[in-house]
């Protein structure tokens, strides 16, 4: 596009759209306009190109420009555009036998459009069962600070991330919170697997205090991705299963970042050994080619929800929810996830991109680098001693270098009020050896002129 289209463009923009995470500000910056994409990389209206090292908002999994996945849609779509799952189809039909598969279990899976939905239909779906096997009192749902788990009231409510809710409350009741496992800043002295036991001691804890027979179900992600890359010791996630089979509590993992290869493995709780009751997934369900998302529920628990009782059966209903182009679009990207191997090369060039740059905690300023497959996060602090969170600006400073040099990262803003200071990385599954290391190399010079020695921004 030419500079003169480029303006026209920025100029509707500023007049007709209101941007996610953004408000008024006539005198502000101007957004990137994205145009298109090959592969890892992103092309603005500008022509200039940049590594897209969040895979738009952690999702694109299986890259862009997939032509497959474009004609998938198409086909469907001519086929059968539409019919809402009152009924059926054969998408979401075989859509569920494959993510069951994935999932290595017998679930079920009800479909919405977003993450945020996906964890709301949890939710009733949790309470509800309780209620129709004679606990009507258990409706109150235990999350972790910081964690993020959707915009909705529900969703928002359980997350743990004050500056993304400030402004909003009150939101839906019965959501409690607990302190998230953040291995870097454990007690000194404190190993892993004792910090591990500590972490669920928090959710028993709370189970006791406010009495089993009103907690309904935990959630959590097998690693909070948006609160900071924070990723548990191994025996958390199965100390907490325990817990919640202990108390009757239903374990709700929200796979919506973690699943579909983003951290090595298919989805993030099978490092962990765990089989929860209800997974929900979305974001890389489709590579991001389609809105979609799903909930998936042990056939034990929907085995409860008796069709032929007037108030036992689910009465909740999506209207684009397992759309007939978005189970084609997820059934496709499965298929080639699987013929390109796209899981195993999460682990493998996530874990040499994560050995890189490990090198930069001999960076004053570089507290931790942290990451499983291509989930990776780098914590700024002001001094390694006291682990002083970096003030945004540095961030800011950070993110504006690597976007000059074409790399676009991002980091966990507007959670925690002082701890927004971890830089993000959750590129492409499609990510080469080569491309990893471009990486690498534009976020160690970022983070090395952080210390004065470069030029502005």
């Amino acid at each position: 596009m030419s500079g003169t289209e480029t303006s026209r463009l920025l100029e509707k923009d500023r007049r007709y759209v209101w941007h996610a995470m953004g408000g008024y500000a006539p005198d502000g910056p101007s957004p990137m306009v994205a145009v298109r994409g090959e592969g890892v990389w992103i092309f603005d209206s500008d022509e200039n190109r940049y590594l897209d090292g969040m895979s738009g908002l952690w999702c694109v999994n299986a890259g862009y420009g997939r032509e497959e996945l474009a004609r998938a849609a198409y086909e469907q779509l001519r086929e059968l555009p539409y019919y809402p799952l009152t009924k059926s189809h054969p998408p979401a039909i075989e859509l569920g036998e494959r993510l069951s598969e994935w999932l290595d279990g017998d679930y079920v899976f009800f479909y919405s459009n977003s993450g945020s939905e996906a964890n709301e239909t949890a939710f009733k779906i949790a309470r509800q069962y309780h209620d129709q096997n004679g606990e009507p009192d258990r409706w109150k749902i235990i999350s972790r600070y910081r964690a993020y788990h959707g915009q909705t009231s529900g969703a928002l409510a359980a997350t743990g991330q004050a500056q993304r809710k400030y402004r909003y409350e009150p939101l839906s009741p019965g959501f409690l919170h607990v302190p998230p496992p953040d291995s870097y800043r454990r007690p000194e002295g404190m190993s892993l697997e004792e910090y591990g036991r500590e972490c669920a001691g928090y959710i028993e804890q709370v189970i006791q205090w406010e009495l089993p027979e009103t907690v309904a179900a935990v959630i959590m992600e097998p690693i909070i991705t948006g609160g900071g890359i924070l990723i548990p010791p191994d025996g958390y996630m199965p100390l907490v299963r325990e817990v919640c089979d202990r108390y009757g509590v239903l374990l709700i993992v929200d796979e919506v970042i973690c699943g579909f290869g983003r951290t090595g493995s298919r989805f993030g709780h099978q490092h962990y050994g765990v089989e929860p009751d209800i997974v929900t997934m979305a974001k890389g369900i489709t590579s991001a080619y389609f809105p979609l998302s799903a909930t998936a529920v042990s056939r034990r628990i929907y085995e409860s929800f008796s069709a032929g009782e007037e108030y036992a059966r689910l009465r909740h209903v999506n209207t684009f929810g397992g759309h007939p182009g978005g189970c084609a679009v997820a059934l496709k990207n499965l298929q080639i996830m699987e013929e390109e191997g796209l899981v195993a090369r999460s682990a493998e060039v996530g874990g040499g991109l994560l050995e890189k740059l490990s090198r930069l905690k001999a960076h004053p300023r570089v507290g931790d680098v942290r990451g499983r497959g291509l989930l990776i996060g780098i914590e700024l602090v002001e001094d390694k001693t006291s682990k002083k969170p970096a003030d945004a600006g540095s961030i800011a400073s950070i993110i504006a270098r690597c976007k000059q040099r074409g790399l676009l990262i991002g980091n966990n803003s507007d959670t925690v009020a002082g701890f927004n200071n971890v830089l993000t990385l959750a590129p492409p599954l499609t990510l080469s050896e080569r491309e990893a290391d471009f990486i690498a190399e534009v976020l160690t010079e970022s983070i090395e002129l952080e210390e004065g020695e470069g030029e502005d921004v």
